[in-house]
């Protein structure tokens, strides 16, 4: 073998073991990145965890950042790395059960879901909204009350749905009527029948599935 090809044989001999230990090192690093994920993970699960206990236990207007993370365990800094405020926690908690509704008003069975006349859907989604109030009013309290509520994702699909079955009625100016027709479901507003009234959900709901009906009629429409 000439001297050339037994440096160029060196060369790549170097090559595959710099190459080797390359991998080796970066092996030994890949893990960092999840582990990291996990403890994200698990002071996000601890986070909301505590916060929907404290949500629960107390007035959720009164929840504050610092009872959050006391309770979680968890150091502000790694709290507001997840969340700016007790509401976009509260948000996140609701979160998930808003889009099983969501889910059912596009793809569910009528009259919640398609193929019902427009004052049959308003009425099934105001029951369906009550329902969801009734199981979750410390987080919807905490979530969505005063002008926050109007800024949140959930609020603008309900704005959608909602001007959606008043289009498919017919109604001549819909657009002033969407936040009229969501105006009863304000978690303030439920928690003040509910509890401070002392009327049942059935009986709110009741009134509510006469309400939608009169809503479009005096909208116009077919």
């Amino acid at each position: 073998m000439s001297e050339e090809e037994q440096r160029g044989r060196g060369a790549a001999s170097v090559h595959r073991v710099g190459g080797l230990l390359g991998d080796l090192q970066a092996a030994d690093e890949q893990p960092v990145a999840p582990r990291r994920r996990a403890d994200a993970e698990r002071n996000r699960a601890q986070i909301l965890a505590a916060a929907e206990r404290l949500f629960a236990e107390q007035d959720p207007r009164s929840v504050t950042m610092d009872r959050i993370a006391k309770a979680a365990g968890v150091g502000r800094a790694t709290l507001y790395r997840s969340f700016p405020d007790p509401s976009s926690v509260a948000v996140a908690l609701l979160d998930e059960h808003e889009r099983r509704l969501q889910g059912q008003l596009i793809y569910g069975p009528p009259p919640l879901g398609p193929g019902a006349p427009a004052g049959e859907r308003l009425a099934a989604f105001y029951l369906a909204m009550l329902d969801l109030l009734e199981r979750h009013l410390p987080l919807a309290l905490g979530a969505e009350t005063g002008p926050a509520r109007f800024r949140t994702g959930a609020y603008g699909f309900w704005r959608v749905h909602v001007r959606t079955l008043l289009v498919d009625h017919g109604v001549e100016d819909p657009d002033p009527l969407i936040d009229i027709a969501l105006s009863p479901l304000s978690p303030e507003l439920f928690q003040f029948q509910r509890h401070q009234l002392g009327l049942s959900a059935e009986r709110i709901g009741r009134s509510l599935t006469a309400f939608a009906r009169q809503l479009l009629e005096s909208g116009g429409g077919r």
